[in-house]
C-alpha cells in the first residue's frame, strides 16, 4: 500500500522565462499546488541550467512547464520564441519531460495580485517572476485535474 503511493508523487516544476530573471515554483508531492520557489538572476544558459537541473534533482521533478507568453491574439512572439528554445535546450540537457503552457494572463494576474496586496514597486517587481512561475504552475495543474477527471486513473 505504502509503495503505491509513492508511485502517485510527482512534483511538477513551472518556469516563468524572462531575459533577466527566471521564475521557478514548484508543485507539492501530490500535484494540487504550486508553491514559488525562487527567482533567479540570469547569468550564463550553462549556469542557469545548472540551478534548473540542481532544483530538479534535489525535489525529483519529474515535469518541466514553461510558461509560453503567446500575444493576446494568440500568435508567439520573440519572446515565445526564446521560451520555445529554452525548452528545447532543458529537455536536452535535462532529459525531464517539458510542456507550454498559455501564460497570457498569468504575468497580468501576477501584478494584479501584488497590487492588491498593496507590496510597493520595488518588492513587485522582486517577486513577480516567482509569482508568474507559481501562476503558471497552478493554472496547468487545475487544467490537468479538469482534464484528467473523466479517465480512470491507472494504479
Amino acid at each position: 500500500m505504502g509503495n503505491m503511493m509513492m508511485m502517485m508523487m510527482i512534483r511538477t516544476m513551472g518556469l516563468d522565462i524572462g531575459t533577466r530573471t527566471i521564475g521557478i515554483a514548484i508543485s507539492d508531492e501530490l500535484g494540487i499546488t504550486a508553491q514559488g520557489l525562487k527567482t533567479l538572476q540570469r547569468k550564463s544558459a550553462e549556469e542557469d541550467l545548472r540551478e534548473i537541473a540542481e532544483v530538479v534533482r534535489q525535489f525529483e521533478i519529474e515535469k518541466i512547464v514553461f510558461g509560453l507568453p503567446k500575444n493576446m491574439d494568440g500568435t508567439l512572439g520573440k519572446q515565445a520564441e526564446f521560451t520555445l528554445n529554452w525548452m528545447k535546450i532543458v529537455s536536452d540537457r535535462i532529459r525531464v519531460p517539458t510542456v507550454a503552457y498559455d501564460e497570457r494572463l498569468s504575468t497580468v494576474g501576477a501584478s494584479k495580485v501584488l497590487l492588491e496586496a498593496d507590496l510597493s514597486r520595488r518588492k513587485r517587481k522582486k517577486v513577480i517572476d516567482k509569482l508568474a512561475a507559481v501562476l503558471i504552475l497552478q493554472g496547468y495543474l487545475d487544467q490537468s485535474r479538469r482534464t484528467n477527471r473523466g479517465t480512470p486513473r491507472k494504479e
